[in-house]
C-alpha cells in the first residue's frame, strides 16, 4: 500500500468571482469528507485572495479514486469560467522529522 499523500489545490478566480468559487467549493466538501480515504479536505484563503484546498489522503489511489468521483465532477462544472487559469495542484509524501505529531501533516 501507498503511503498517505498531501495536495495542495490552488483556485485563481476572476474578480469578482471569489464567492461563487468558493461556495461552489463549500458546496461538496461533506461529500468528500465521507469519502474512502479522506482524513483532511480544508479550504483555505491566502494572502492574496487565492482559496486554497489542503488535502490529505490515506493513499495515493484513494485520492485518485476521489479524482472520478460525483463531488468532483460537480465542482468542476460548477467552477466552469469561475477561474483565471488552471487549478494548481501539488502532490506531495512527508519526510517524517522530529515528533510523530508535528513532523507529518
Amino acid at each position: 500500500m501507498s503511503k498517505a499523500c498531501v495536495i495542495i489545490a490552488t483556485f485563481h478566480a476572476h474578480p469578482g468571482k471569489l464567492d461563487a468559487v468558493r461556495a461552489a467549493i463549500e458546496a461538496v466538501i461533506p461529500d468528500v469528507h465521507a469519502e474512502a480515504g479522506c482524513e483532511l479536505y480544508a479550504l483555505h484563503e491566502d494572502t492574496e485572495g487565492h482559496l486554497v484546498l489542503i488535502e490529505k489522503w490515506t493513499t495515493r489511489e484513494l485520492w485518485q479514486e476521489h479524482l472520478t468521483l460525483e463531488p468532483v465532477k460537480r465542482s468542476r462544472a460548477s467552477l466552469e469560467g469561475l477561474l483565471e487559469s488552471a487549478t494548481e495542484v501539488v502532490e506531495m509524501y512527508a519526510i517524517p522529522v522530529g515528533g510523530s505529531q508535528q513532523g507529518e501533516l
